[in-house]
């Protein structure tokens, strides 16, 4: 099979580079690529630019150029075809699969309107990029909400909010209206079901004009997944995120960056798009006195089943202009306590860290208070939090047992933390590893930055070494917290004391495991007295 380019307004090498293949060797007419089907890394794939084909002479698999893209996203030639367009911006989607009665060449003729000529730009909108004005927030309501109707939630995308990691239960997947993304060619025909029911779809995000003039909505492969409404202290459905099954990826980033897991349905590159404006997302009790705020979508939607509060979801934590008419709104409605609870890095971030200080100071513009929520750093967000102490309730069975004299020895111990709160400046390595420290300019824990949160003894099996010590230790603070523990749950950043006959060894608490360092506890601020936990 060989497809020529003459034949495409693109070539192979296009397709490679939208696969994000890497390229092991060239040659005079090919080059040689990772396959993407059977795995193998030694570069035996054969992408040949000239007759635009492609064979893996490891796993024999083999093909055109639609035939490489179709089989990677799992959708039809048909779909390749368009998807491959639309990604570069080419303006031309009808070759070979035009409507009925079309021929290819009379496809080929059809004129694109020259403002969607302009809108195929590969770097976002340019000023020539013309644009919708916005739907007015009834009519983006009514028109994203029986899309919502017509959408169903698939199978895979159920079992993956109701796993561990999200914990909903199908009562509370349906009351947040999840849908999984619909295939690239339902687009349209959803689109015009929904103009024959009355709906405006022009200036409501997601939804555009294509090259032959047809209303359509911005769904594909690439960006499939679950979708989630973005819903306003009204009710109203403002706009929707996608959950993506596949992380996107730029063709520049490292092997090692996961890539975008979420982005927003909206068509601002595309002729008579629209922004999604990143609204924000509110579930709870508009009413409530106590209104927690925090990053993400799902996230707030997880937390609120958990903790039976109400919460603001924004798209990240720089993106809090929204929150300054959204506070005004909730002042009126008798809110009193604002609660930020973004992600743990805001205490090693600067730029969550500036994100969230925003909070604080729309907040008290409205005469409302602020306080930051701090919980186990081991996880990273209140949604995992939650969680994970649901999850503890039910291994309360194999918690450690209770040794008897024969069978254990005792250690000696404390515990140091970085002191953290409100007004406390960034601490680059905080809850993360020793090399973040050093990366810092530390070449040692800086003890003045820490307070002494813990001085007792622990039982352990007689036959333990050090390392094992620790671990035990480690076993008993990060998840069995003894009640008259008063620090944090141990963490990456935090210091170890062990003390005794042996002298004394002080440890830097990593993401897996210890790492032997020096420590002045004379420098260290000194155990609190009569002080709540530093939770």
């Amino acid at each position: 099979m060989s497809s020529y380019s003459q034949d495409f307004p693109f070539g192979i090498m296009d397709v490679v580079e939208l696969l994000h293949l890497r390229v092991r060797r060239r040659q005079a007419n090919s080059v040689y690529v990772d396959c993407p089907f059977c795995g193998d890394l030694r570069g035996k794939m054969n992408v040949n630019y000239v007759k635009n084909v492609w064979r893996c002479n490891y796993c024999d698999e083999h093909g055109g150029m639609l035939a490489l893209y179709a089989k990677y996203h799992h959708i039809t030639n048909s779909d390749a075809y368009r998807e491959i367009c639309d990604a570069l911006q080419t303006g031309e989607t009808s070759w070979g699969y035009e409507e009925k009665g079309m021929s290819a060449a009379e496809a080929k003729e059809t004129k694109v309107p020259a403002a969607a000529q302009t809108s195929r730009i590969d770097h976002g909108i340019s000023e020539e990029t013309e644009q919708s004005p916005r739907a007015s927030a009834q009519e983006i309501h009514q028109t994203l909400s029986l899309l919502f109707e017509m959408l169903s939630l698939k199978p895979n995308h159920r079992a993956h909010l109701r796993s561990e990691k999200r914990g909903l239960t199908d009562e509370q997947i349906q009351e947040c209206g999840f849908k999984s993304t619909p295939p690239f060619f339902l687009c349209r025909t959803l689109t015009e079901r929904l103009i024959r029911q009355g709906c405006t779809v022009a200036g409501v995000p997601g939804f555009y004009m294509d090259e032959h003039g047809r209303w359509t909505v911005k769904f594909g492969s690439r960006t499939s997944g679950i979708l989630i409404p973005a819903v306003g202290i009204d009710g109203l459905i403002r706009g929707a995120q996608i959950l993506l099954d596949v992380p996107l990826r730029n063709p520049d980033d490292p092997p090692e960056k996961a890539g975008a897991k979420y982005i927003w349905l909206s068509s601002s590159t595309k002729y008579m798009g629209v922004t999604s404006g990143s609204p924000v997302h509110f579930i709870g009790n508009p009413f409530a006195r106590t209104i927690y705020v925090t990053e993400g979508l799902l996230k707030a939607d997880i937390a609120h089943f958990l903790m039976n509060r109400s919460f603001v979801a924004i798209a990240g934590a720089n993106n809090a202009a929204q929150l300054e008419p959204l506070f005004a709104l909730l002042a009126q409605n008798g809110t009193e306590l604002i609660v930020e609870a973004h992600d743990m890095d805001k205490y090693n971030n600067e730029m969550t860290a500036k994100g969230s200080s925003k909070i604080y100071l729309y907040a008290r513009q409205q005469g409302i208070d602020c306080r930051r929520l701090t919980w186990n750093p081991n996880y990273k967000g209140i949604d995992d939090w939650q969680l994970a102490l649901r999850q503890k309730e039910h291994q309360k069975n194999t918690e450690l047992k209770e040794l008897s004299e024969e069978e254990s020895s005792r250690q000696a111990f404390r515990i140091y933390q970085l002191e953290l709160g409100e007004g406390v400046q960034t601490i680059p390595f905080a809850f993360l590893g020793i090399e973040a420290l050093h990366k810092a300019g530390y070449e040692q824990p800086p003890a003045d930055r820490y307070r002494l949160v813990c001085e007792t003894e622990i039982s352990y099996p007689k036959e333990y070494g050090e390392t094992e010590r620790l671990q035990y230790l480690k076993a008993y603070y990060q998840s069995l917290i003894p009640q008259d523990y008063r620090g944090r749950p141990l963490a990456p950043s935090d210091i170890v004391e062990l003390y005794g006959k042996e002298g004394r060894r002080y440890f830097y608490v990593g993401a897996e495991g210890f790492e032997p360092v020096r420590f002045s506890p004379f420098l260290a601020k000194p155990l609190p007295q009569n002080e709540s936990k530093i939770m």
